[in-house]
């Protein structure tokens, strides 16, 4: 069966999300915070395991025009539901609507909820209660200027969750946050890395997973494996694919460092978890004293943005003191992530190019300072 499918992204993140899913072979559309594609089952699978940098991939039911509830009520329930959820699956409905007539999110989960329960008691001939004992289909009912989509999730837990991530700092980056600042910097498994304010090592484990090209999603479970129409084969076979393609025998040279010798050992237990302890170093030390006779490297940091402001003054110092440390570096690549506007004139340097982003609900810049390259030798 072919399916409309959607890789939801975060804000700034979409055109990185389109190139994943280009690159598993499928054609997209990109919408704000959502990328369309067409797949089968298989596309599912490969879609959850590879894709780094989306949220979540979602399968699109159907989509109408709605201005009153029973529009809402009589379109839904003529969608063919009975294709997606079994007999006795659990189907919970979440929402959202924005700019829309119907902006009780409340009973407009109610009314598709009624409709899809009447839908799936005719096309199972049933009378009463469904029993919702089965598969879990968590469906979304999001309105955005009057026009409904309907959606069920195949993913389950976000796909920023991989199975490494034993123990976090106060203000961890989501991975798949990390994982889009690293494919940013465009970074190669030939070239020395760093990450001089690793926090418990997300930055840095994202690199060594995309510098061995393993999956993300590999040592995890997906809500959809539990579905009684899609086959574990397919899930088996897209997970012995994705093992053939990991390099495991990659070499890489990932330096993660941070101040505080707690959040190395956090790092270190994270990266043991993912497998990658033997392929990261990790260091106990201040960004300002990182010294190297490498070239061609990437610095990849995101450092304390001074969000309160009795931390401001001691803030600007880090980002001046990381300008006089890596003036010097002029084959790296430098790229900081922060909130603070006037990043670049405390660091002292105008950025190569900067692009917006969101950490979680935090607007930032990701400041980028392109090395000139010199032949490898």
């Amino acid at each position: 069966m072919e399916f409309t499918l959607i890789a939801t992204a975060a804000m700034g993140l979409e055109s990185i999300v389109a190139d994943e899913v280009r690159a598993l072979g499928y054609d997209c559309k990109v919408d704000n915070a959502r990328i369309t594609f067409k797949g089968d089952e298989t596309a599912i699978a490969k879609a959850n395991l590879w894709l780094r940098t989306a949220d979540r991939v979602k399968i699109l039911v159907g989509d109408f025009t709605a201005k009153t509830f029973d529009e809402l009520f009589e379109k839904t329930k003529a969608l063919p539901w009975e294709n997606f959820i079994e007999e006795n699956g659990e189907f919970p409905v979440s929402g959202k609507s924005i700019k829309s007539t119907l902006f009780s999110v409340p009973d407009c989960q109610a009314i598709v909820k009624k409709a899809i329960v009447e839908r799936l008691k005719m096309a199972h001939n049933k009378e009463g209660m469904l029993p919702e004992t089965g598969g879990l289909y968590k469906i979304e009912v999001a309105i955005l200027k009057d026009v409904v989509s309907l959606t069920i999730d195949t993913t389950g837990a976000g796909l920023h969750k991989r199975g490494f991530r034993v123990e976090q700092g106060e203000a961890p980056l989501k991975e798949t946050l990390a994982a889009a600042l690293v494919l940013l910097t465009k970074w190669s498994p030939s070239r020395p890395f760093v990450d001089p304010f690793c926090g418990s090592g997300t930055i840095a484990i994202e690199a060594a997973m995309i510098g061995q090209n393993i999956a993300p999603g590999f040592n995890r479970d997906f809500v959809s494996e539990t579905w009684n129409w899609f086959s574990p084969d397919i899930w088996e076979k897209a997970r012995d694919e994705a093992d053939s393609l990991a390099n495991y025998d990659q070499e890489l040279d990932i330096l993660a460092c941070d101040i505080d010798h707690r959040m190395i050992e956090i790092a270190k237990i994270n990266a043991a978890e993912a497998g990658l302890a033997e392929v990261i170093q990790f260091k106990q030390m201040q960004a300002k004293d990182f010294t190297t006779n490498k070239e061609n490297g990437v610095i990849l940091g995101n450092p304390p943005y001074g969000e309160r402001l009795d931390d401001r003054e001691k803030v600007a110092n880090l980002y001046k003191d990381l300008g006089k440390t890596y003036k010097c570096l002029d084959t790296w690549s430098i790229y900081m992530i922060t909130s603070l506007e006037d990043f670049e004139e405390h660091y002292g340097k105008k950025a190569t190019k900067k692009r917006k982003l969101f950490n979680g609900f935090i607007q930032t810049n990701f400041y980028q300072y392109w090395g000139v390259k010199k032949p490898r030798t």
